[in-house]
């Protein structure tokens, strides 16, 4: 069960929840990067390296007994900022695609590298389920 935590006097959020309360099995999704199974990133560019990563938690949930619905917070790192504003709609319509239209507590994260040289992006998820 989750609540959506929403100050009546704040401004609709854009693409997250301002904050999420939930009760039962919590489910700890390490940093996830966009590549496959085999290690290989399927595209060079954010879009593609998001949609994988995306994936990659919603695998890690799986495991778990969960889905994407059961998703409360994800931070995202990313390389490049500017990139990530440029192409905004486009990482929506991934995140659609992969999550749906559950919107968790988000926080985004600009940061000049990752462990591994390819990666653009890396996200982390909490669930509850």
């Amino acid at each position: 069960m989750q609540q959506v935590l929403q100050p009546p006097d704040w401004p609709q959020p854009r693409g997250y929840a301002n904050g999420i309360a939930a009760a039962g099995r919590m489910v700890f999704v390490a940093g996830q990067i966009g590549w496959d199974g085999e290690g290989r990133f399927p595209g060079a560019d954010l879009v593609s390296q998001t949609r994988q990563a995306l994936r990659n938690v919603v695998a890690v949930l799986k495991e778990a007994g969960c889905g994407p619905q059961h998703l409360t917070r994800m931070t995202w790192y990313v390389t490049d900022i500017e990139a990530y504003r440029g192409c905004q709609k486009a990482l929506g319509e991934v995140y659609r695609e992969v999550i749906g239209r559950h919107f968790p507590a988000m926080t985004l994260v600009a940061v000049s590298a990752l462990v591994e040289p390819e990666a653009l992006v890396e996200i982390e998820a909490t669930a509850v389920c």
